[in-house]
């Protein structure tokens, strides 16, 4: 049988080069926008579990106010999201940092969402069906499922699915699916 993830980390590093080549005027022109609106670093760092539930460090574009609690998205307020931060969110705009992720081998572009550590359902549930065993991704099956962290069990089985059957098609469908949620 002819091994296609072998394909997965050198697409991973082409996709991204081209991704951040591509759109970094836009990403220079929202980070300037982010300053303008409110004070704080206009990117998001935030520690993240990852391959074997090392840390290591998520960015995001910040789409908070710099003084917003540090709490799941779904917990948090509509009051501390900024107006180009609603906007970012929407359209995922917010995630184009993480393609540096991907760059420096942290993360890869299809996989399991990276949780945050005190996600301890989401954490437990990964645990048990060994999904920590591969590396996080920008988006997985899950998301372009519509399954979020608020159903810790329904994300993990999703993620463990995936887990199970790697392939390059797979995440090229998944790609394509993100694609299609997205717009």
């Amino acid at each position: 049988m002819f091994n296609t993830t072998i394909f997965k980390r050198p697409f991973d590093i082409i996709f991204s080069i081209v991704v951040l080549a591509v759109l970094a005027p836009i990403i220079v022109s929202i980070l300037v926008l982010i300053r303008l609106e409110s004070k704080g670093n206009p990117l998001f760092i935030q520690e993240r579990l990852g391959l074997h539930q090392q840390p290591f460090k998520c960015l995001k574009l910040r789409t908070l106010y710099a003084s917003a609690p540090m709490v799941s998205t779904h917990e948090l307020p509509q009051s501390h999201v900024t107006k180009i931060g609603g906007f970012l969110r929407k359209t995922k705009l917010d995630e184009l940092p993480q393609f540096l992720n991907v760059l420096l081998g942290s993360m890869s572009l299809v996989g399991p969402r990276p949780c945050l550590k005190f996600q301890h359902e989401l954490i437990n549930e990964r645990e048990m069906r060994q999904v920590f065993q591969i590396k996080p991704g920008i988006t997985g099956l899950a998301q372009v499922r519509g399954v979020g962290t608020e159903n810790a069990v329904l994300q993990a089985s999703l993620d463990s699915e995936y887990m199970l059957k790697p392939s390059f098609s797979q995440d090229l469908k998944i790609l394509f699916l993100t694609f299609n949620v997205i717009m």
